[in-house]
């Protein structure tokens, strides 16, 4: 068994994984503050702390962790994560402090999940194919011919920042009218709450029962609509350029699945952009979920 970390927006997730995608143990953390050194410490505390309980209580070895983050990644070191506001942070180095003997594998976060997606989930028979994580970003992974593409300059296919707007709305990644700006499950999520006059701190499971008590509200229809047509635009750009067989949505938008997914296949497939129009792919969720990048961090070894 592996161990495999997926660090998101706001949360540290460590898990120990079994060779079919199974999560036999797993441990939560979120963070209050995301200012940048408490950023890092609220990271390594919560993947240490872990680890040595599980280590000194479960007797469980930990010989190999992989470990999914959000931005840039490269040489298991975080080298740019406008999302978690840090840079130049070598996560990998400081793990193998405390497990010397580890092997420590850190790489982008959508990546792993879209491997989780790949080798058991919903893409693992079709070889020409797209990741989206739709969450605090986004995020995506591409296959082709069964191989995830690895670019050697950069980890690569940073989706989220696509220009889909000229001179939008300003990114925290410095550029205007950037993808996730405007198809983000963080931008819906803010776009509701505004409409409906909610709380900024409303919880998750919350926000989706008040969306569905309401769902035929004027606001409430115009906001997913909005929302819908802004994935789809950049989901028909990717599909003219790599034409995938399948796209698979990952990340929080499956917990949004019933609020979402049909009005979004619907806008999908009647786009009027997407260029070769006789065989448009296949749009699906992601089997595993929001797990997908726990499973994926671990099996990234293989």
């Amino acid at each position: 068994m592996r161990i495999g970390v997926d660090i998101g927006g706001s949360h540290v997730g460590v898990g120990l994984v079994d060779s079919d995608g199974n999560i036999v143990k797993r441990h939560e953390s979120y963070v209050k503050e995301k200012k940048t050194d408490t950023m890092r410490n609220f990271i390594i505390d919560s993947i240490i702390s872990v680890l040595t309980d599980w280590k000194e209580n479960d007797n469980i070895e930990i010989n190999e962790i992989g470990i999914g983050a959000p931005g840039v990644i490269r040489n298991n070191e975080i080298v740019s994560s406008v999302n978690l506001g840090l840079e130049n942070f070598k996560i990998g180095e400081e793990i193998n402090k405390y497990f010397p003997s580890a092997k420590v594998k850190v790489m982008n976060d959508a990546k792993c999940a879209a491997l989780a997606e790949k080798k058991l989930g919903s893409l693992k028979n079709y070889d020409d194919c797209l990741f989206m994580c739709l969450g605090t970003g986004i995020g995506g992974a591409a296959f082709f011919d069964g191989k995830l593409v690895e670019p050697k300059r950069c980890a690569g296919f940073e989706v989220g920042h696509m220009i889909i707007v000229k001179d939008g709305k300003e990114c925290k990644c410095g550029s205007k009218g950037c993808y996730e700006r405007y198809a983000s499950m963080r931008h819906f999520k803010r776009d509701i709450r505004e409409k409906l006059n909610l709380d900024e701190f409303i919880d998750g499971g919350e926000l989706r029962g008040v969306i569905r008590a309401n769902i035929t509200n004027e606001k409430v229809q115009k906001s997913i609509d909005e929302y819908v047509k802004y994935i789809c635009v950049g989901l028909t750009n990717l599909v003219n350029i790599l034409e995938p067989q399948v796209i698979c949505l990952g990340g929080g938008f499956v917990k949004y699945e019933d609020i979402l997914f049909d009005k979004l296949k619907e806008t999908f497939k009647n786009s009027k952009d997407i260029f070769y129009k006789e065989d448009i792919p296949e749009i699906v969720m992601a089997k595993y979920g929001n797990d997908a990048g726990m499973i994926g961090s671990a099996l990234a070894f293989e």
